[in-house]
């Protein structure tokens, strides 16, 4: 056994980074793979617990980084081959998860979305990897966070994907740090991510502008989906009366409608058009009927509106009011047209609410999901 003090003096460049407890390099904010591969303290304390000198296997490993036997058992049933891993490799890839600050449920997280990924190559072009995303993300605590919501960000060939499709995006004006929210929310942008003239002709159609909040939203969802699957969601939207211009300008007001299933601007719109006796140019101004949960917020308050209306109450849930209605928080909706009748009533109408909200849709509990694959 090595003694704390000796444990202290080897550490000697190195120091503690404070919000994480994690091993950071005292001179640069860039790590070397070199660097990590030299960090392995001996028997000193991290974070209370002693450290195992020569783990000999990958549970102690990971215990020796920090993780709990809850964390171990999770990542083990995600991946069982970590458990005949490799030590020095597996060590060495914990060493350079620690510098970017990556901590032991942040791995948790990890493995769970990319079972593999302790088994891939994570120090292929990194020091030059790290510099581009550092300076692309500006901090490293958003560089953590984007690696944590997508891990492949580390292993994605560097030369031939990674700069290429950000520098893609920058050339068609949006930039680094309007990436920034579109990576984060959208992990597979990179690898997803193609532009052709068909494309290029539907951002077109949008009518957005470059300088408008919406383009990079605009950009970045027709940079990621195929062209079948907008051409299913127009066609979709064509069967209820929209033209292809209006659809197209609907997309460019709000984005999001393209991340909508097909099923679900299909139920929505018949309940829109054939219960509510909407007409379709009413979803042209108000795109929020779209996004709406059908079932527990759009039927039952309609429902009670009709029962609002038959018990002949005053405060009617009609026409303009009815569109408020449906997008007030719960609480404010029950507040405006529940709770503010007698006790008895407000009772009354609050039973068939949560009746109707427990209505489901036919077949919903035998429902078998049905995956027809990315995007959306």
């Amino acid at each position: 056994m090595i003694s704390k003090g000796h444990a202290l003096i080897k550490l000697r460049f190195l120091l503690f980074a404070p919000h994480h407890g994690k091993l950071a390099a005292k001179t640069s904010p860039f790590f070397s793979t070199a660097t990590y591969l030299t960090i392995c303290p001996t028997q000193v304390e991290r974070e209370g617990k002693e450290i195992i000198d020569n783990p000999k296997d990958s549970i102690e490993v990971l215990r020796n980084w920090g993780c709990s036997d809850s964390d171990i058992s999770k990542m083990f049933v995600r991946r069982p081959s970590l458990r005949k891993a490799d030590v020095a490799h597996l060590q060495s890839k914990l060493n350079i998860l620690s510098g970017l600050g990556i901590e032991a449920p942040d791995l948790v997280k990890i493995i769970n979305c990319r079972p593999r990924f302790l088994s891939c190559r994570i120090n292929h072009n990194f020091d030059e990897r790290l510099k581009f995303f550092m300076t692309l993300f500006e901090s490293r605590e958003v560089l953590t966070k984007a690696i944590v919501r997508n891990p492949s960000l580390l292993t994605y060939d560097f030369h031939n994907k990674v700069k290429p499709v950000i520098a893609l995006y920058e050339e068609m004006g949006v930039s680094g740090r309007d990436l920034i929210p579109m990576l984060l929310s959208r992990p597979t942008m990179i690898p997803r991510t193609s532009f052709d003239d068909e494309k290029m002709e539907y951002i077109r159609k949008t009518g957005i502008s470059k300088g408008s909040k919406m383009y990079k939203y605009v950009v970045t969802l027709i940079g990621i989906s195929r062209h079948e699957t907008i051409c299913r969601k127009v066609a979709n939207l064509e069967k209820f009366g929209f033209s292809e211009e209006e659809i197209f300008s609907l997309f460019g007001r709000s984005p999001l409608m393209m991340t909508l299933s097909v099923d679900r601007v299909q139920r929505n719109m018949t309940f829109v058009l054939g219960t509510m006796k909407l007409s379709p140019s009413v979803v042209l101004r108000y795109p929020f009927l779209l996004y709406s949960n059908l079932e527990a917020v759009m039927k039952p308050r309609v429902l009670l509106a009709g029962k609002i209306q038959d018990m002949g109450l005053n405060f009617q849930i009609k026409g303009p009011t009815m569109l408020r209605a449906l997008r007030m928080t719960e609480k404010r909706f029950l507040k405006a047209f529940v709770e503010l009748h007698p006790k008895d009533v407000a009772d009354e109408l609050m039973e068939f609410y949560r009746n109707a909200k427990g209505v489901k849709r036919l077949a919903e509990a035998s429902k078998k999901s049905v995956t027809n694959g990315f995007p959306f």
